[in-house]
């Protein structure tokens, strides 16, 4: 609470200090719940658009058609890129918009559907008992610069038209959840491409002028700067684009550099951007080429469709991509108590909120008088981006790793065939030597997760918590992180993890499960 009261009153000092108060921008009821329903649709029907090619293609283009039907959006009802946005819309219409950190954590980790990567590690995390900045720094959550925030923040630039800074001080509680450093910055980014479209159709316009509430030499903002930078020297080839993106930025995974899939925030950001630019706006044109960028489509294309049917409005959006929300729009999101129609009235009411709170006026149903605010850059922050992959070592090669104790085979199956090592009893260890300046021991989670003391040369041992509620680490592109460290001096190291005889209470054995090392540098 404090930090973000401390953040907004910078944002908003920089803001006075440098120019005089502006005009105020006014705009209709009727204009205004157009555009948060153009908003709230355009999401559901991108992530339905781009819903079937979800990390289908991931180390090339996808060049054929998207097969599309109306009722296509139904299923948009089930989507975490919706209903995991709308527990923290919740929380602050429990507890206000300016509800604290820790707070937004407890709820979303408490909620009862499945999470990911980025959300995944700050729900253990808030469950071993991390709090405020704590569960989502970079020492803690090695995920936290993922696309998880990219794709949970477009209500904060939805309930605040024309405030970018308000929206970034919404942001540096929402978003630190779960991200932090580029991840946070993308959330941010993402969020004042929507405040800035409430005012501005110039889509070349809000692409740029959104990188203004970001660090200007972060990583995330440097990417959408070359994607620019290809706009600008062609803007009828997206393909070009691509291929220079991918060349330089597609290795930049620091959560799966094992493997072509990238859930990174900056080249799926790149891609959202790739749509929005060269797809004119036109929505099938912009949201075929999110697709055909490939990687995480459907949260991609719901981001761009997003910003393109906020600044259109509802009524703008073609028939045949809008033309089965009314059949829809009183049946509940899953895991939610809104409805389309329900998340457009909270919106509406949290927008009036906002307006007044930045010195602007509401009248009811009739104008909005909004006091705009200017991009305003967030703080500069060390996140992970500088790390590469330089060796991975798999728990089969036993002429590099050393176990002694109880280890067994283990396999997961039903698609995920990577050999595991089990430790199953209390004083178990492995030992690996290898250089590099960082590694993580990936592996998996589970009720009967137990707890390994993990040392890297003489520094000080580290507890590794492997007790999950639920098993969380099946599947390639969503291995659990057991332990991980990532300053080490360039050079030969040893790590060493060795099983406690403890556990978590609620675990039921002491099983470390293991799969694989990834060295980076």
């Amino acid at each position: 609470m404090r930090l973000t009261k401390l953040l907004f009153a910078t944002l908003l000092c920089s803001a006075a200090c440098s120019s005089p108060t502006p005009d105020p921008v006014e705009i209709s009821s009727a204009d205004m719940t157009d555009k948060v329903r153009g908003a709230w649709a355009g999401k559901m029907i991108g992530v339905m658009y781009g819903r079937p090619m979800e990390f289908q293609v991931t180390d090339r283009m996808y060049t054929d058609s998207v097969v599309w039907q109306p009722e296509n959006i139904t299923a948009a009802l089930n989507e975490d890129d919706l209903y995991g946005q709308m527990n923290f819309m919740a929380t602050m219409q429990r507890l206000g918009q300016d509800a604290p950190l820790d707070s937004l954590a407890r709820y979303f980790a408490e909620a009862e559907f499945a999470l990911c990567h980025a959300n995944l590690q700050a729900r253990k995390n808030y469950f071993d008992g991390l709090r405020g900045l704590d569960i989502s720094s970079p020492a803690n959550n090695i995920h936290c610069e993922d696309i998880d925030f990219q794709i949970e923040c477009d209500f904060i630039g939805f309930v605040n038209p024309a405030m970018p800074q308000s929206a970034s001080a919404m942001c540096e509680r929402v978003g630190r959840v779960m991200a932090a450093a580029d991840g946070l910055y993308a959330g941010i980014y993402v969020s004042t491409l929507h405040s800035l479209s409430y005012v501005s159709s110039d889509i070349p316009h809000v692409v740029g002028e959104a990188l203004k509430s970001i660090p200007a030499d972060c990583p995330y903002a440097l990417c959408i700067k070359d994607v620019i930078a290809a706009y600008q020297a062609d803007s009828t080839d997206w393909t070009k684009c691509w291929y220079a993106i991918n060349e330089k930025w597609n290795e930049h995974d620091v959560c799966t550099p094992y493997h072509t899939f990238n859930i990174d925030a900056k080249i799926n950001g790149a891609y959202v951007v790739m749509g929005l630019l060269y797809g004119h706006g036109d929505l099938k044109k912009t949201m075929d080429i999110t697709v055909g960028c490939g990687q995480d489509t459907d949260c991609n294309t719901a981001t761009a469709a997003a910003v393109l049917c906020l600044m259109s409005g509802y009524e703008a959006i073609p028939d045949e991509f809008k033309s089965h929300i009314p059949a829809i729009a009183d049946e509940k999101f899953v895991f939610t108590d809104y409805s389309f129609n329900d998340a457009v009235d909270v919106t509406l009411k949290f927008i009036a909120e906002n307006v007044i709170a930045g010195g602007g006026e509401y009248i009811p149903d009739s104008l909005y008088r909004i006091i705009p605010q200017t991009p305003v850059a967030v703080p500069a922050e060390l996140g992970l981006a500088n790390l590469v992959m330089a060796d991975q070592v798999e728990v089969t090669d036993t002429t590099r790793w050393k176990f002694s104790g109880n280890w067994e085979p283990f396999v997961y199956g039903n698609g995920d065939d990577a050999p595991y090592l089990v430790a199953t009893t209390p004083g178990d260890s492995a030992t690996l030597t290898f250089a590099g300046t960082g590694i993580a021991l990936l592996g998996s989670w589970n009720t009967d997760g137990g707890r390994a003391l993990v040392q890297v040369d003489d520094r000080e041992p580290r507890i590794a918590e492997t007790y999950y509620i639920t098993e969380a680490g099946k599947f390639e592109g969503n291995r659990a992180y057991i332990f991980y460290v990532t300053d080490l001096t360039d050079g030969q190291h040893t790590v060493t993890l060795r099983v406690l005889p403890e556990s978590a209470p609620a675990s039921t054995g002491h099983k470390i499960y293991l799969q694989r090392a990834l060295i980076y540098r």
